[in-house]
């Protein structure tokens, strides 16, 4: 990989899981230039920089379960071990331990776009309280308006006196 991957890039291999988002050790891997069994080795090797909130092993039903909900994950379907998850604190552990130019430039890619999904996340929360705002301010004008469309629809569904002149048939005597 000669040139840094983009946000959008980025923020694709990013995954929600154990209400946590991360991205799989064979994502990094490629970002890294690193072969993944290189990544894992040196994971060993520096075991005490990775504890269970910084890193941990996908279980098997996890892994199923998100084979299946992302198609772009298709061509690790049949991989023999199950990949590592690595936090925002765990990738940047990374940086520790892979000391390469291209592993620097790589991680501070990583934490900007990690930094730009909180600051979208936070606008979105911010968007979302306003609008619950607005919904408590104008719930009572809108039931109005709710219970009239109702009353409108209540009154469809009866039967209605026709409008206009009736002309008596052949068998209808107006005497």
């Amino acid at each position: 990989m000669n040139e840094i991957m983009t946000y959008q890039e980025i923020v694709s291999n990013v995954f929600y899981i154990r209400n946590k988002k991360v991205m799989l050790d064979f994502h990094l891997a490629v970002m890294y230039d690193v072969e993944t069994r290189i990544l894992k080795q040196q994971i060993k090797r520096n075991r005490e920089r990775f504890p269970e909130d910084f890193m941990f092993q996908l279980t098997e039903s996890e892994w199923r379960e998100l084979i299946t909900n992302c198609d772009k994950l298709g061509a690790y379907k049949y991989s023999p071990t199950i990949p590592l998850a690595f936090t925002e604190q765990g990738v940047a552990m990374l940086s520790g331990i892979l000391r390469s130019q291209l592993a620097i430039k790589v991680n501070i890619a990583i934490m900007r776009a990690f930094v730009k999904m909180r600051e979208f996340m936070d606008d979105n929360k911010e968007l979302k309280e306003k609008i619950e705002h607005l919904e408590a301010k104008y719930d009572n004008q809108f039931s109005l308006v709710f219970e009239a469309i109702k009353l409108l629809i209540k009154k469809e569904d009866e039967p209605r006196n026709p409008v206009g002149f009736k002309i008596p048939g052949p068998d209808e005597s107006n005497l």
